[in-house]
């Protein structure tokens, strides 16, 4: 069974909904597309963003009534439909609901101090489509207590009350900026999932010279683009020695120093001397590399 991916916002994951095909070739929706999904919270407006194939199953609920299910790693969640494409009129609305952010956000703020909930620091608000819930984004170094702050809310707004705490690296994504490459974010531009860097990749990939400050995003964690060759490097790494790694060459014994995984040579020590030598084919080369591959 097809299903469509949908998110309603940049710092949400995607959720998957049934979609609606219209009897018109021209109308049948695609990736990009605005549309209107009913969600367990209510109706909401979001962005498709792919597709994914699930087993279809019908399970027996309350009543003996009939839903549609989706199988996923042994486990069967319901999905719900997508209601339709967004129109003109829906995105007026989406518009007018944009607006007051600005206000819901200052009104949080003010609350926030009302209740000295200073290690609380707000990013964003999103209000579900249907106008009944308000769901706000912060971070924070420590535990936060808002019950109080819900309350507050509530009484100002009339609605139903969320509070997601995210990552820094999220906020980044949310807010946006531009990186020390003169070029937006990735994490607000194309990168839709933030994946784990590991300081790992730092040595990986013999960046340890540069320095944190080099290293280090606007979000203050390390760099995403750090993963982007980290593959490539490992590869290399796979096939290469070790530093502290011995080996026997033509000018006696020499230790592994420095292991340079893009140009698959190492460094050894021999003696009081340092010199670097090919590494192919899990072999070290001690003529030209050009000669090492014509010995091949």
């Amino acid at each position: 069974m097809k299903v469509i991916k949908v998110q309603f916002n940049k710092i949400d994951k995607e959720y998957f909904f049934l979609p609606e095909f219209s009897a018109k070739p021209d109308d049948n929706i695609k990736i990009g597309d605005w549309v209107i999904v009913e969600t367990i919270l209510g109706q909401d407006l979001g962005i498709i963003t792919g597709w994914a194939d699930f087993q279809s199953k019908e399970t027996e609920v309350g009543g003996g009534d009939k839903i549609a299910g989706i199988i996923q790693q042994d486990k069967i969640f319901d999905i719900k439909p997508m209601l339709r494409k967004v129109t003109k009129d829906d995105l007026v609305k989406y518009k007018s609901q944009k607006d007051n952010y600005k206000k819901y956000l200052l009104k949080c703020k003010d609350l926030c101090v009302k209740h000295e909930l200073k290690g609380m620091k707000l990013i964003d608000v999103c209000e579900s489509f249907d106008g009944n819930r308000l769901t706000f984004y912060f971070i924070s170094d420590t535990r936060v207590d808002f019950r109080e702050l819900v309350k507050d809310l509530v009484k100002s707004f009339r609605k139903k009350i969320r509070l997601q705490q995210i990552g820094v690296r999220d906020a980044a994504k949310a807010c946006g900026d531009f990186g020390s490459c003169g070029m937006p974010l990735c994490c607000r531009s194309w990168l839709s999932v933030i994946g784990n860097v590991s300081p790992d990749y730092i040595k990986d990939q013999s960046l340890s010279h540069r320095g944190a400050d080099r290293l280090t995003g606007v979000c203050g964690r390390l760099k995403c683009c750090l993963r982007y060759e980290e593959e490539a490097y490992r590869y290399s790494l796979d096939r290469l020695p070790k530093v502290g790694d011995i080996i026997k060459t033509g000018a006696g014994n020499g230790e592994v120093r420095v292991v340079h995984a893009l140009k698959s040579t190492v460094s050894l020590k021999i003696g009081d001397a340092m010199v670097e030598y090919p590494y192919l084919d899990g072999k070290l080369c001690q003529g030209t590399e050009k000669d090492c591959k014509k010995n091949k």
